[in-house]
């Protein structure tokens, strides 16, 4: 068997999901019980900022966290709430939204140009780096 090409599987995926422009999130921001998720690695987050109001949901938890029968269950995934992911470029926030899709999720969608698409259109981003735990080390050369 072949492996499929990433890019491609990504481009697959996004015609069956909800794909969100930048304006089309901001329109959702003000709904109420929202779950804007950002499913970027810490260090992303911390490094670049993110979308204000967002939780951190990193990738590799989020089918558990979002599973009402997992011991590591967040109570931020609700099966009638609208859940909105983002990564950096729409790739994995598309695949995530399939997988929550798969689980039972109806009401899901991405930011489909990502955290690198909100920031290039100038939209507002919240520094995380000074109230996180996490932080980037200097580089030590020897």
């Amino acid at each position: 068997m072949a492996i499929k090409k990433i890019f491609g599987l990504v481009e697959e995926v996004k015609k069956d999901i909800e794909n969100l422009s930048v304006e089309g999130l901001k329109t959702e921001l003000g709904v109420p019980d929202l779950l804007l998720a950002d499913i970027r690695e810490i260090q992303e987050r911390v490094d670049l900022g993110t979308i204000p109001g967002s939780k951190h949901v990193p990738l590799g938890m989020l089918e558990f966290w979002a599973d009402p029968q997992s011991p590591y269950y967040r109570d931020w995934f609700d099966e009638d709430k609208r859940i909105v992911l983002f990564c950096a470029g729409g790739g994995r926030s598309a695949l995530a939204v399939k997988a929550l899709m798969d689980m039972g999720f109806k009401n899901v969608a991405h930011l489909a140009p990502g955290f690198t698409g909100w920031q290039k259109a100038g939209e507002e981003v919240e520094d995380v780096s000074a109230t996180s735990r996490w932080v980037r080390r200097p580089t030590v050369h020897r």
